[in-house]
């Protein structure tokens, strides 16, 4: 079709351009999708050959004045279409034209997210085995013991510098979904590049599957994972270690994102390697870091410091006791307290009641928050007793704040800040709009997954997104680039306080307690310069030459695909 269309514009363009398009391999470009766009009438120029030459040539970059770009967001956003559609389409554009795809992610990143990433990651990742998507990762699994190395040695592109690795057991808040949890590692890279400019041939996701506990999955005929129940134990450890040791001696340098691991293997993976490579969890850190720094935006509103705070946690896995631990590390370096004395202003509840030191069942890494205080065995109970400041849902059990609930913290606070983060929607421990009435407008809301504006009392109100995405590249990003031995808690600390001073008051007094992320890509530039600059002060990371402005330097390398 390409060539057809060629020909019957060759007469009609200059002959200096069709050798410029034949020396430029703009036939690989324009495969795929884009091929529809290429039938023109054989009187007529190809126009959308022509703004694919203009901008090739140097000319205008913007992708929406290019007819295929401005047809694809379309498709995005036709509301009769289904997520898991536009999903699908996506990857179709991922796999077929991958320069379209990147240009679709980064001019409309905002639109384009929900569908490559939370919400519409969870069912994708639910029903992996059953879709007709070609995997973009690479998958380990127990009969891989002794040729990982190889295995790695053997993918096509040798010059990766971002690993998001998964094995598939705590997918959001959607559980052991075995095999399936690859297409959250496969999500999670895209943002490396949409959001923080790496290149997309320098990003590889990864799936370690060890099998998967969850019954329907191992009996269902279209699963395409291992069939049996998870390898544990000192297995499992070999098995990781293999893969990590694998990946220091295939990229020494390379950057190991840790996703969705269970919460037994979550916090013993980052202890074990967080100071031996350059690595992080971004279910621990990551969501530690947005939420911290949501917190502090709030708190620019009621005026309060950290430190006046009591915080109540509604789930102790993994998120919830990482930003305790985060908020009692701000707590010590920047109000002075002991970090016993700053986790003493952190609670949480699991799905037995207040973690407290009378009970006898905590795992491990509950015990530095188990306090002096009556083992209360619901949510309201507590919030009565313990009259938090703050509310966080990291339980994965939707509708959990109630009205009254919400009510209550309305009753205690002038400005309750209630934070239900539970990953996918469907598993928001509230809505927005919940919040807004039970609170009479007063509520400093912010969610893992999107919401839409709610009008209330007249104004429209928007609801903030704690969105992993505004740390997770950037922090990747900049470790990359100085090629970062370890990545500190104190990285993300100062990410936190950089982000929450980046929105307007009056922006903020209309719900929205983070910068646009539209401007995700000019705000990954400033966090990331930020931390570059920690990172190289510091001796964790060294750059070329003599770089005295790190945002300036960050820019210099981002990756844009209309370039």
């Amino acid at each position: 079709i390409f060539f057809r269309a060629l020909l019957k514009s060759a007469r009609l363009m200059p002959k200096t351009d069709v050798e410029w398009l034949a020396d430029n391999r703009v036939p690989v470009l324009l495969e795929g999708m884009a091929a529809g766009l290429l039938q023109c009438r054989p009187a007529e120029p190809c126009a959308f050959l022509q703004s694919w030459l203009v901008r090739f040539k140097g000319g205008n970059p913007n992708y929406a004045a290019d007819a295929k770009v401005q047809e694809a967001i379309n498709y995005l956003r036709d509301g009769n279409k289904r997520g898991i559609d536009k999903y699908l389409f996506l990857r179709d554009a991922q796999h077929r034209n991958p320069r379209l795809f990147y240009g679709l992610l980064s001019l409309f990143v905002q639109e384009v997210l929900p569908f490559v990433y939370t919400p519409t990651v969870g069912e994708a990742c639910q029903k992996y085995s059953n879709l007709p998507i070609v995997s973009t990762g690479l998958t380990f699994v127990p009969g891989d013991r002794g040729h990982m190395l190889q295995k790695l040695r053997s993918w096509p592109n040798q010059d990766i510098k971002v690993v998001v690795l998964t094995d598939g057991e705590r997918i959001l808040g959607l559980g052991d979904l075995g095999y399936g949890g690859v297409g959250i590692s496969e999500g999670k890279i895209l943002l490396y590049t949409a959001a923080a400019g790496v290149p997309p041939e320098h990003c590889l996701p990864l799936s370690l599957d060890v099998g998967t506990n969850r019954d329907s999955l191992l009996q269902d005929p279209q699963y395409k994972g291992l069939r049996q129940k998870r390898v544990t134990g000192d297995a499992y450890d070999d098995l990781v270690h293999e893969l990590i040791t694998a990946l220091q001696k295939w990229q020494p340098h390379v950057l190991l994102q840790f996703e969705d691991f269970g919460n037994h293997n979550a916090f013993r993976l980052l202890s074990r390697y967080q100071e031996r490579i350059c690595c992080f969890n971004d279910d621990i850190q990551g969501t530690a870091c947005i939420a911290l720094a949501g917190i502090l935006a709030a708190l620019r509103i009621t005026g309060l410091p950290l430190n006046h705070q009591r915080i109540l946690f509604h789930g102790a896995g993994e998120a919830g006791v990482g930003i305790g631990e985060l908020i009692a590390i701000a707590m010590k370096h920047f109000h002075g307290l002991s970090i016993e004395e700053a986790r003493r202003h952190c609670y949480f509840m699991d799905s037995k009641g207040l973690v407290c030191k009378s009970r006898t069942d905590l795992q491990d890494h509950k015990i530095a928050f188990a306090h002096e205080a009556e083992h209360y065995k619901d949510l309201l109970s507590a919030v009565k007793a313990l009259r938090p400041t703050i509310l966080i849902g990291v339980s994965t059990m939707a509708g959990s704040f109630t009205r009254e609930v919400l009510e209550t913290m309305a009753s205690l606070n002038e400005y309750p800040i209630i934070f239900p983060l539970s990953n996918p929607t469907s598993k928001a421990e509230c809505t927005f709009s919940e919040a807004l009435e039970a609170t009479k407008g007063r509520v400093l809301f912010a969610s893992g997954s999107p919401f839409p504006p709610c009008t209330y009392d007249g104004v429209e109100r928007y609801p903030a997104q704690a969105n992993n995405a505004y740390i997770f590249p950037c922090m990747g990003a900049a470790a990359m680039l100085c090629k970062c031995s370890y990545i500190p808690d104190a990285v993300f600390l100062k990410a936190a306080y950089k982000l929450a001073e980046m929105s307007s008051m009056e922006d903020m007094r209309r719900g929205r307690l983070f910068p646009a992320f539209a401007e995700i890509q000019n705000i990954s530039a400033v966090l990331g310069g930020d931390v570059l600059e920690y990172m190289c002060s510091n001796g964790l990371g060294t750059l070329p030459g003599n770089v005295r402005n790190y945002e300036d330097y960050y820019r210099s390398k981002m990756w844009n695909p209309t370039i």
